[in-house]
Formats: C-alpha cells, sequence, structure tokens
C-alpha cells in the first residue's frame, strides 16, 4: 500500500476530470472501475475507484482517490492497493501526483 494526501486549490469540477483523464491515459488497461459522488450543504465529496493491470507484476494494482472540497479548501487522499511490490502502485501515485501538481496549494 502507498499513500499521497495534499490540500489543492482550483475547481473541483476541474481537478476531478483532471485526475480521469490523466489516470486512464496511465495505461492500455487502466479503467474505472467505482465511483461515488456526493453534495451536501456547501460540501462536495467524489470518491472514484481506478485499476490497471500491472505486466511487470503480472497482477492488477487499484487507485481510490478521495476528492472533498468544504469550499474553503479541497482535500485529496489516494491509497494504493494490489499488487506484488511497492514499484507498481508507487507508478500509479506518481500519475496522480503529476496530475494535481499544479492545482497543490
Amino acid at each position: 500500500m502507498a499513500q499521497f494526501e495534499t490540500s489543492l486549490r482550483g475547481d473541483f469540477a476541474e481537478i476531478l476530470s483532471t485526475i480521469h483523464s490523466e489516470v486512464l491515459k496511465s495505461g492500455t488497461t487502466a479503467s474505472l472501475a467505482g465511483s461515488s459522488s456526493f453534495n451536501s450543504q456547501g460540501v462536495r465529496c467524489a470518491v472514484r475507484v481506478y485499476e490497471r493491470y500491472s505486466l511487470m507484476e503480472n497482477s492488477p494494482v487499484s487507485l481510490n482517490i478521495t476528492l472533498i472540497d468544504d469550499g474553503r479548501q479541497i482535500f485529496l487522499s489516494a491509497i494504493t492497493a494490489g499488487g506484488n511490490t511497492i514499484i507498481a502502485m508507487n507508478n500509479f501515485l506518481k500519475v496522480l501526483q503529476k496530475s494535481v501538481a499544479r492545482y497543490q496549494a
């Protein structure tokens, strides 16, 4: 398991769209495995689960993303799972980190 958390600034929908696009472009086997969205009293939360197959490790790797906007700040938490070594998980996280770098607070 590898984890990345950061505060972001910008437009919530744009950040979520950027993450989605970049993660799906990260490999031919990358796909959205599941999603959930919630809005209440000015708080927005989006959960996305992505999967891709690591040919190097011959196993699937998942990337779980939670994006929360409370109107003052946007918080991102990303956790990887699966794979046989930390290498495949870290590579998945690196894609995410690059996609949000310009939004980091």
